[in-house]
C-alpha cells in the first residue's frame, strides 16, 4: 500500500514560509506529478514527504499512519536523485545490493531482487559494469533499479531527467512509465517541464509560491484550467491569452484559445503577417503579429505548410473552444 496524505502541511525557513497550509492525498498506485517554474517549491515538497526536510506544522500520513517525524529510512519510500547519487568504486550489481546489505537482506534474497530489477531496467549485461562504464540514461537505470531492490511503499523521483539529452530523457519518461505499469506501485515526479507531466501522470499537481493552483489529469487541466497561471503553463506551444476587445466580446477580461484550436482560412476574423515559422515535419508553429491583438498568436497547423516569415495569413479562431477568466484570472464556465 502506498497511500501519502498532507493535511495543512507547512514549511518555512526562518520567517520566510515557502509552504502555505496544504491540503493533497496520493493514492495507492497513482503516478502523481509535482509541476512549476523554478522555484514553486516543488522540491521542498517532496522532500518534506521524503523526511528530508522537516514539516514546521501539519501532518504527513503513510497508509494512514502519522510519519511527520517518522526518520526517512523507517517511512518505506525510494528516492531518485537527479545525480544518480552512485558510488563509482561499485559494480552496477554492488550499487543496487547497497541499500538491502544495509538493512540486513539475506544474500540470497539480495541476489533475487537484484536479477529482477535487472531484468525490468535492461541491465542484466550491465551488472558487473561500474558506473563511469555506462551511458547517462544507464546509471540513471542502474539508481532507479536501487530503489526497486528497496520494494518502497512509494518512489520519490527528484527531476531524475535533467541531466540527460532529448532523445534519452523521451526514451526513459517510456521507461519509467512502463515501470510503473508493471510495478503499481505509487509514484511521486518532480519536473518543471510540463511534457513530462502531462505524457507521464496520472495526477499533475500544478505548485506556484508553494500553493497548489490546480489539481487533475492531465486532460482535466489542458482542457479546463483553473485559472490565467495553469491556462499558460500547461501546454506546449502555451496557450494564447488575450486581452482588449477581443476578450471583451466574450465577456471576460483575458480569453485563452490553444493553438491547434486556430485555422489558416482563406478569409476570417483575424488576419496578421507571419514572423516565425517553425517546420517540424508533422507540425508547423507559426507565430502571427500585427493581427491588430495586442499579441503575437501562435498557431499550430498540421503537415507541410509553405508559409515563411512575413506571408499574410488569415486566420479563424474556434470561438466554442474560448477559454474565459476573469479579472482575476480565475476561470469563467
Amino acid at each position: 500500500m502506498g497511500q501519502i496524505t498532507l493535511e495543512q502541511v507547512t514549511k518555512s525557513f526562518g520567517d520566510v514560509q515557502v509552504i502555505p497550509p496544504l491540503d493533497l492525498t496520493i493514492e495507492d498506485g497513482e503516478f502523481c506529478v509535482f509541476v512549476g517554474p523554478s522555484g514553486c517549491g516543488k522540491s521542498t515538497l517532496l522532500r518534506l514527504i521524503a523526511g528530508l526536510e522537516d514539516i514546521s506544522s501539519g501532518a504527513i500520513r503513510i497508509d494512514g499512519t502519522d510519519a511527520s517525524s517518522t526518520p526517512p529510512a523507517r517511512r518505506g519510500l525510494a528516492m531518485v536523485f537527479q545525480s544518480y547519487a552512485l558510488y563509482p568504486h561499485m559494480s552496477v550489481r554492488r550499487n543496487i545490493a547497497f541499500p538491502m546489505k544495509m538493512a540486513g537482506v539475506p544474500k540470497a534474497e539480495q541476489d533475487k531482487r537484484i536479477e529482477a530489477a535487472a531484468k525490468a531496467l535492461n541491465l542484466t549485461d550491465y551488472l558487473d559494469r561500474r558506473p563511469g562504464q555506462l551511458s547517462g540514461g544507464q546509471r540513471q537505470r542502474v539508481a532507479i533499479g536501487r530503489a526497486i531492490v528497496r520494494e518502497p511503499a512509494a518512489f520519490l523521483f527528484d527531476e531524475p531527467l535533467s541531466n540527460l539529452d532529448a532523445a534519452l530523457r523521451v526514451g526513459m519518461r517510456m521507461e519509467i512509465g512502463e515501470l510503473h505499469a508493471k510495478l503499481k506501485t505509487t509514484m511521486i515526479y518532480v519536473t518543471h517541464d510540463q511534457v513530462e507531466a502531462m505524457t507521464m501522470a496520472d495526477k499533475i499537481v500544478v505548485l506556484r509560491a508553494g500553493n497548489i493552483e490546480q489539481v487533475g489529469s492531465p486532460l482535466e487541466l489542458y482542457r479546463s484550467p483553473r485559472n490565467l497561471f495553469v491556462a499558460g503553463f500547461i501546454g506546449s506551444p502555451k496557450m494564447n491569452l488575450l486581452e482588449g476587445e477581443v476578450a471583451a466580446a466574450q465577456n471576460a477580461h483575458t480569453i485563452g484559445i490553444r493553438p491547434e484550436h486556430i485555422d489558416v482560412v482563406d478569409s476570417g476574423p483575424w488576419s496578421g503577417n507571419v514572423g516565425v515559422a517553425e517546420h517540424l515535419g508533422s507540425d508547423t508553429f507559426l507565430h502571427v503579429h500585427d493581427t491588430g491583438l495586442a499579441e503575437t498568436v501562435t498557431v499550430r497547423a498540421t503537415g507541410e505548410v509553405g508559409l515563411r516569415h512575413g506571408d499574410r495569413v488569415s486566420l479563424a479562431p474556434r470561438e466554442d473552444l474560448f477559454h474565459r477568466f476573469d479579472a482575476q484570472g480565475l476561470r469563467i464556465d
